[in-house]
C-alpha cells in the first residue's frame, strides 16, 4: 500500500518536470519559456490588481493593463494549445520546494 502511494508520487513529480529527450526538445523548449512567461503574467496580473486596489491608475490605464493581460492569457492558450500542454503542465515541480506557480 505505501509503496503503491510512492510510486504514484514518484511518476507524478516526473510527469511535472521537463523530459529533454532528443524528440521532444522542441516541446520541452516550448514548455519551459511558457512556464516562465506564465509566471511573469500572474506576477504582473497580481502588481496590477494591487494598483487597482489602491487608486494608483486611472480608468484608461485599468483598461489597457486589463485588454494586455486578456490578450497575453490568449496567446498563451493559442501557443499550448499548438504544442499539446495543459496549463497544469507549465506547473514546474521543483522537488521539496514543491510547484513552481500556485495553484488557483
Amino acid at each position: 500500500m505505501a509503496e503503491d502511494r510512492t510510486r504514484k508520487a514518484v511518476q507524478k513529480r516526473a510527469r511535472n518536470r521537463l523530459d529533454l529527450e532528443p524528440d521532444t526538445v522542441e516541446r520541452d523548449l516550448v514548455k519551459l519559456v511558457l512556464t516562465v512567461v506564465e509566471l511573469l503574467r500572474q506576477l504582473m496580473e497580481r502588481q496590477a490588481l494591487r494598483r487597482v486596489d489602491t487608486g494608483e491608475l486611472t480608468e484608461e490605464q485599468e483598461e489597457r493593463i486589463g485588454l494586455t493581460l486578456m490578450l497575453l492569457e490568449e496567446r498563451m492558450t493559442e501557443l499550448r494549445e499548438r504544442y499539446g500542454l495543459r496549463p497544469e503542465d507549465l506547473n514546474i515541480d521543483l522537488g521539496p520546494l514543491g510547484p513552481l506557480l500556485p495553484r488557483d
